[in-house]
């Protein structure tokens, strides 16, 4: 018995049947890792030497997988006209080795009869799959966008195609539960790209990599967005984007009642829960929780967590709170 209920499903089975709207156990309850000096910092305020949070706390164990997804470094610098994109397709072998960690073999053995979740990262967004890593490089791009499209189609299209062969030389080994598409798209005020712009020149490329998926018989499609990507939802929705992971985002638009409420259950979430209230008092990680949780597991299709990861000014008190209360809340709400 933990955390008031017992224990009827692996971490796998759990997920799934969340994600697919059956009748779970309880919801997959997730912990995104402590890094070794919070660990460090909660020893001294009174955690058991020794313990590991998933010995104290009801935590489904989560893997995603994570292929090398970024052309080779010598690609340099990031080609900007359509005579140079051959240097991209160049840089984007997915039959290099070095693309999967290199004792690959034993970790497919180690998934093929596991109880635990296994997630895939299949793209990284638009932004850094036209190599965006500064302000310069971003200027211009949407120059390209604007004056270019036909360049930033292409790089897109290449890129699309090779994360779809990534993607599959993966499922050809492993069965995994979800895909994860990455879009660091901009910020608390919204997407830094127009939705037509979005629906135009991105979607379109993440098609390929949508039918491995769909070939592989992947039904939860995940969007790990961090950024207020509110305007660009019903797109996602159109092509095949059915659950959404928002990080570190400040802004009204993602508060998950209000997309439940707006999209319906056609739209799953994961986390959306306000890391930043576990820095303040017990009262605060109450009225968070109890706002939003009882509410969303009622309606199914949802698996709290934290929205970020958890740092060293969080309590070792608050957290143990935060996920007693959690547990407690997950035991008295059933999907």
């Amino acid at each position: 018995m933990i955390g008031g209920y017992n224990q009827m499903m692996n971490s796998r089975q759990r997920f799934l049947e969340t994600m697919q709207s059956g009748q779970p156990d309880r919801p997959p309850l997730f912990d995104e890792g402590q890094r070794e000096e919070v660990l460090d910092a909660w020893r001294l305020q009174g955690m058991p030497d020794g313990a590991v949070l998933p010995e104290l706390f009801a935590i489904d164990e989560r893997d995603e997988i994570e292929p090398d997804l970024y052309p080779s470094p010598d690609l340099e610098p990031w080609p900007t006209t359509l005579d140079a994109l051959d240097a991209l397709e160049d840089a984007l072998n997915p039959d290099d080795p070095a693309r999967l960690t290199e004792d690959w073999d034993t970790c497919v053995r180690g998934w093929a009869d596991r109880q635990h979740i296994v997630m895939l990262r299949v793209h990284r967004g638009f932004f850094q799959s036209i190599g965006v890593d500064d302000w310069r490089r971003f200027y211009q791009m949407m120059l390209l966008v604007k004056d270019e499209p036909r360049v930033v189609h292409k790089m897109l299209k290449i890129q699309g195609e090779f994360n779809a062969r990534m993607a599959e030389r993966v499922l050809r080994d492993v069965q995994v539960d979800a895909a994860v598409f990455g879009e660091p798209i901009g910020n608390n005020s919204g997407p830094l790209i127009s939705p037509r712009t979005y629906r135009e020149v991105v979607l379109p490329s993440y098609q390929p990599v949508f039918e491995v998926l769909h070939r592989y018989n992947i039904r939860t499609i995940i969007l790990r967005a961090h950024a207020n990507i509110y305007p660009l939802i019903p797109d996602l929705l159109k092509v095949g984007i059915n659950c959404l992971w928002v990080v570190e985002v400040r802004a009204l638009e993602m508060n998950y009642p209000r997309l439940r409420s707006e999209f319906g259950r056609d739209l799953r979430l994961i986390g959306g829960l306000d890391l930043d209230v576990l820095r303040e008092d017990k009262e605060s990680i109450q009225r968070e929780l109890e706002e939003k949780v009882p509410l969303l597991l009622e309606q199914g299709g949802y698996a709290p967590l934290l929205d970020g990861r958890v740092r060293e000014d969080v309590s070792w008190e608050n957290y143990c709170y935060y996920r007693e209360l959690l547990e407690q809340l997950c035991a008295g709400c059933g999907q």
